[in-house]
């Protein structure tokens, strides 16, 4: 054999038992997020390690929402799942109990740092309740902690991304998990986690400045998925048309939350992208209220990575051009 032979095959065997193969190369960890605002800032914490995989795309809602056989493959197949938790995914109870026995669950309402709040009844709220942090402000809406355990978590409310800083808690929740499952790449998790944390606090500082402005005047919302914003930036929201979106509200609720608008003087009654809008215009017809949109979930919105920012800075703008008004 001549001594060029000799060393290639001395360099294919060398190749052999040092370079790892297809099947031992370390591959990013499948991880399937809930929701929207959820899936993006995993997206971010993922940048440049792989893509996790949204369950609730598009306009449809957790509240009603049906997995695809495709949503329950990845379930089964997941090596993480981030969701918030059973009272704003029904639907995952069931199925992260007997699809996903494999994987991490990380119920993102326990989060360590997370503030949780307790859901409200729908129609008209109390002026003059406390705040989050024990103060109290005439005309401001009811501000309620929670505690998270047990029964106590089908009192809570989900929607806790839109306090940025929870959702600074759930980021960090999401990268100890995705550290944890993939040690070989901690130094990027840590890395977009930093950056992360950075833009929600520069983006809370401008939400801030947007809202500031209008904090003193009231408004109604659709459904009450929005009392983590009114309690990080003290607006006055002053009830919700209806508790589930899924239900419609009826006769004798509507007509409290209508003597509220005449009452209180609110400005704007706010609608949702993926909602029905009729109820919007037999409350505000005959009222100073105009009507506007907020959007919790990101309904309209590509999922991606941007959307977590895309959607509070709309929403900030929706409520700050409607009141203004």
């Amino acid at each position: 054999m001549s001594p060029f032979r000799i060393l290639s095959l001395v360099a294919l065997l060398w190749l052999a038992f040092t370079v790892p193969s297809r099947a031992d190369a370390p591959t990013a960890p499948k991880v399937v997020a809930s929701v929207k605002p959820v899936h993006s800032l995993a997206a971010a914490l993922m940048q440049g390690v792989g893509q996790p995989k949204l369950l609730v795309d598009g306009t449809a809602s957790p509240h009603s929402f049906s997995l695809k056989p495709s949503d329950a493959t990845a379930l089964s197949q997941a090596d993480i799942v981030f969701w918030m938790g059973p009272t704003l995914e029904p639907f995952l109870v069931k199925p992260l109990a007997s699809l996903a026995r494999g994987a991490h669950i990380v119920t993102l309402i326990e989060a360590p740092g997370l503030r949780p709040l307790a859901l409200r009844s729908a129609g008209a709220w109390a002026d003059g309740d406390s705040h989050q942090d024990g103060s109290h402000q005439e005309g401001h809406a009811h501000l309620v902690p929670a505690v998270v355990g047990g029964a106590a978590d089908n009192q809570i409310d989900g929607h806790a991304w839109l306090d940025p800083g929870n959702a600074k808690a759930m980021a960090r929740a999401m990268a100890d998990a995705l550290i944890q499952h993939d040690p070989a790449d901690a130094v990027r998790y840590r890395d977009n986690l930093a950056a992360l944390l950075r833009s929600l606090d520069a983006l809370d500082a401008e939400i801030g400045a947007i809202l500031a402005p209008v904090s003193a005047k009231p408004f109604v919302v659709f459904h009450d998925a929005f009392h983590y914003l009114e309690a990080r930036y003290r607006l006055d929201g002053v009830g919700a048309i209806t508790l589930n979106p899924e239900v419609r509200p009826g006769a004798a609720r509507l007509s409290q939350l209508r003597a509220r608008i005449q009452a209180s003087g609110a400005t704007c009654v706010f609608a949702e992208p993926q909602f029905e809008t009729a109820l919007i215009g037999t409350l505000v017809d005959g009222t100073q209220a105009k009507r506007g949109v907020l959007d919790p979930e990101g309904a309209l919105l590509p999922a991606g990575p941007d959307l977590y920012a895309t959607l509070m800075r709309a929403n900030a703008h929706a409520l700050a051009n409607c009141l203004n008004g």
